[in-house]
């Protein structure tokens, strides 16, 4: 079963200035939905509560948070978002950093579960950057072990571009672990600092691809050993990805979150995964890239569990 995370405020009227296609959101809940239904495949849909002020408000400046809420973050701030933050955009972006703490809670329920949204691992302190407002993974991750939910997460970022707003808001921190393999001459084009980062060079292919997280994620599981795991499962370095500049392909994007979820799952991790990047002129494409990533996370998982009973 996969237990996703979707409210309808994910789904943002487009502001009238920006690039960015919010109807993306709405068109990955609608695949899942047919192949859940074409598939067999049970599917159970949550509603986050919206995030509080004060736990945004702890990793993020107390003024940009109330930017946000009243909807009058100033244009220079709205030009690196790369849209203008409306009162709907406010209501959305509280929903799905909600969203990836209710993910991480499910997980732990039942091993994996999805965030239907958010990934915003390009947001900053004081502002947002590259379609990213608030940073839901540094935020849930700060929440989750203040509350003791968890002690020792490891973030795993496979978007095509650097987390570097996770990295940053994170450093320093020995109770959070950011990994970040990315395309090496993408945005950002400075890069800032993770715990790890893998640059990859352009034009890596499936097999290329796997031997680098295959090298890397086991290690850093078994030297950090945390005991929760935030995945940020960008569909950009897809070969056909309008912003990447990778080259897998739709059995390669598979074959990568099923050996997250199993690298997690076998050491008995609970794992919760966030959307993250996926771009193109075809939306429901990139919708279908989105939705067929977290049904075969969901399948791992679900054999990950009936190997170990």
């Amino acid at each position: 079963m996969l237990h996703v995370v979707h409210h309808a405020d994910y789904m943002a009227p487009r502001p009238e200035r920006g690039t960015f296609k919010f109807d993306k959101y709405y068109l990955v809940m609608e695949r899942l939905r047919d192949f859940g239904r074409e598939s067999g495949a049970p599917i159970t849909e949550h509603a986050p509560e919206p995030m509080p002020r004060e736990w945004l408000e702890a990793v993020h400046c107390p003024t940009y948070v109330d930017e946000v809420f009243r909807a009058a973050v100033p244009r220079e701030k709205e030009r690196r978002i790369g849209f203008p933050v409306t009162p709907h955009i406010a209501s959305r972006v509280r929903h799905t950093n909600g969203g990836t703490w209710l993910a991480a809670q499910l997980a732990k329920q039942h091993g994996y579960a999805a965030n239907s949204a958010a990934g915003s691992h390009h947001a900053l302190h004081e502002t947002g950057a590259g379609y990213c407002v608030f940073n839901d993974l540094a935020v849930a991750s700060n929440r989750l072990i203040a509350e003791g939910s968890a002690h020792r997460i490891l973030i795993v970022d496979l978007d095509v571009h650097q987390g570097d707003g996770t990295a940053s808001l994170l450093a320093g921190r020995d109770d959070v672990f950011t990994f970040s393999m990315h395309a090496e001459k993408n945005f950002p084009v400075r890069k800032a600092r993770s715990s790890l980062d893998v640059h990859l060079p352009d034009g890596l292919d499936d097999d290329c691809y796997m031997a680098a997280l295959s090298r890397h994620l086991p290690d850093v599981l078994e030297r950090f050993a945390p005991d929760l795991v935030l995945y940020q499962a960008g569909v950009d370095p897809h070969r056909d990805d309008r912003l990447g500049r990778l080259a897998l392909s739709d059995e390669g994007l598979e074959t990568r979150d099923r050996f997250v979820i199993r690298e997690a799952r076998k050491r008995g991790l609970p794992i919760a995964s966030a959307l993250g990047g996926g771009y193109g002129d075809d939306q429901r494409e990139v919708a279908a890239r989105h939705a067929r990533s977290m049904l075969a996370m969901a399948d791992e998982n679900r054999r990950v569990h009936a190997a170990a009973i």
